[in-house]
């Protein structure tokens, strides 16, 4: 099995348990905006990279082709030494942050979309502001964003044993 495979089992893997004495506490936060999304009918992939060298906490697909980013802050620590969350915002419609009631939301940006998150769900503080992207790049993403998605259900399958009994619910 290549490696980019494995990896994409070990993510598939670490995300599917309702276990969480494992996950750092920025993915702890990723779980529960995944959930909160679905309320959207917004689709969430985890840890999802756009293009080389670029990694986003939550990249979500909604019906009509909407994508959003959301990164996951854990503490005001976490967001200082964050340089590189600018970078995601050319790769998607809405941009937002998510993080801990406790969190000191005065130090994020006040021109992006806020969430407080926990383990199991998620609430919009502030709304992101919609900055469509550009055709080309959207179909891009959307191809990706399905590829991979398709990956990692395809290598949970394997890893469990769960073929046909996977669905939607």
């Amino acid at each position: 099995m290549a490696s980019a495979d494995l990896d994409t089992l070990r993510t598939a893997a670490h995300f599917t348990g309702m276990d969480t004495r494992h996950l750092q506490p920025g993915q702890i936060l990723a779980r529960g905006v995944i959930r909160y999304l679905r309320g959207f009918d917004l689709i969430g992939v985890l840890e999802f990279s756009p293009t080389r060298g670029k990694r986003v906490d939550v990249a979500a697909l909604g019906p009509k082709g909407e994508i959003w980013v959301i990164e996951c802050k854990s503490s005001r620590a976490d967001f200082q030494t964050d340089t590189k969350w600018q970078d995601y915002l050319e790769w998607c419609d809405r941009f937002y942050f998510a993080v801990p009631t406790d969190f000191p939301t005065e130090i994020l940006p006040s021109d992006h979309g806020l969430m407080f998150a926990d383990g199991y769900g998620a609430e919009i503080i502030r709304e992101a502001l919609d900055d469509p992207l550009a055709a080309a790049r959207r179909k891009k993403l959307t191809l990706k964003l399905a590829r991979d998605a398709a990956l990692r259900l395809h290598a949970l399958s394997e890893a469990t044993g769960r073929y046909a009994d996977l669905d939607e619910t």
